[in-house]
C-alpha cells in the first residue's frame, strides 16, 4: 500500500459547519478532493450552493443545509436532518465560530455573552453529541475535528470580546475529554488551533480595526497571516486513516505566533 492511500477518503462522508466560506470552505474542498462526499451547513444559501458546486466539479456529491448553528434549535435541526437524509456520516468538522464583537468584559451584556458562547461552544457540543452518538451506534469509528484557535492558549492582543478566548479554551478541553471517552469506539477527536488567517472576518477587522491585524502580523515569525488553503492538508490528515493513532491532540497552525 502506498503511503498516499492512507490519506484517501473515498467512500467517506463529511458534515461541516460554516463550510461555505473561509477556512471551512477550504477544508471541505480538500476533503472532497481526497475522495469524500460533503454535507455543508451554513447561514447563506448562495455561498453554500457555490461551494457545493465546486465540490461537485471534483466528482463528489455535495448537499447543503441552511441553518444558523449558533442557535441551538437550528443546530439540532441541521444535525437531525443530515442524519435522516445523508447518513452515515464518517467525519465531523465543528468549524463555525468567530469573535464578531469587540465588547470589553466590563460592559458585556449577558444575552450577548450567551449568544456568542452558543455560536462558538454550544454548536460544537451539539454537533458532537448528535453525530457522535450515531457514530457510536454504527460501530465503525469516526473522525471529529474541532476548530479551536490559538486564543485557546493566548489572549488576543489589542482586542476585547473575551467570550472568544473562553469558548475556544473550553473547546480544547472538551476535545480532550470526549477523545478519552470515545477512543474505545475508534472515534478520534482532535482540535486544530489556527492563528491569523486572512479570512473574510479578518478582512473586515483589517478595515474597521487595522491596528489589530497589523499587531497580529508583526508578531508572526513567518512574516504574514496564513492563507485559508493552508488548513486543507491538515484537515485531510485528521480525517483520514493516517491519523488513526492520534486523538485528543491540539495542533497549532499559526506561522509561529505562539512561539514568542
Amino acid at each position: 500500500m502506498s503511503i498516499f492511500d492512507r490519506f484517501r477518503l473515498t467512500g467517506k462522508r463529511l458534515f461541516i459547519t460554516g463550510g461555505s466560506r473561509g477556512l471551512g470552505r477550504e477544508m471541505a474542498l480538500a476533503i472532497a478532493d481526497a475522495g469524500a462526499d460533503v454535507i455543508l451547513v451554513g447561514r447563506d444559501q448562495t455561498s453554500l450552493e457555490k461551494t457545493a458546486e465546486d465540490i461537485r466539479l471534483l466528482g463528489r456529491e455535495a448537499w447543503t443545509i441552511a441553518a444558523d448553528v449558533g442557535k441551538p434549535e437550528e443546530c439540532e435541526m441541521a444535525c437531525r436532518s443530515a442524519l435522516e437524509r445523508h447518513a452515515p456520516i464518517d467525519i465531523l468538522i465543528n468549524n463555525v465560530g468567530g469573535r464578531r464583537e469587540n465588547i470589553p468584559t466590563e460592559t458585556m451584556p449577558l444575552d450577548k455573552w450567551r449568544e456568542l458562547i452558543d455560536l462558538n461552544l454550544t454548536s460544537c457540543m451539539l454537533c458532537t453529541r448528535w453525530l457522535g452518538e450515531a457514530m457510536i451506534e454504527r460501530g465503525q469509528g469516526g473522525r471529529i475535528i474541532n476548530i479551536a484557535s490559538i486564543n485557546a492558549l493566548v489572549a488576543g492582543r489589542g482586542i476585547a470580546g473575551r467570550h472568544y478566548e473562553t469558548a475556544k479554551g473550553a473547546i480544547l478541553q472538551f476535545t480532550r475529554a470526549v477523545a478519552a471517552d470515545w477512543a474505545p469506539h475508534k472515534i478520534t477527536v482532535n482540535a486544530i488551533l489556527p492563528g491569523g488567517f486572512m479570512t473574510e472576518p479578518n478582512r473586515r477587522w483589517s478595515e474597521s480595526h487595522p491596528e489589530v491585524i497589523e499587531l497580529l502580523r508583526a508578531n508572526i515569525p513567518a512574516g504574514d497571516l496564513g492563507k485559508p488553503e493552508d488548513l486543507g492538508p491538515l484537515a485531510v490528515y485528521l480525517a483520514s486513516d493516517a491519523s488513526r493513532y492520534m486523538t485528543g491532540a491540539a495542533l497549532v497552525i499559526d506561522g509561529g505566533y505562539t512561539l514568542w
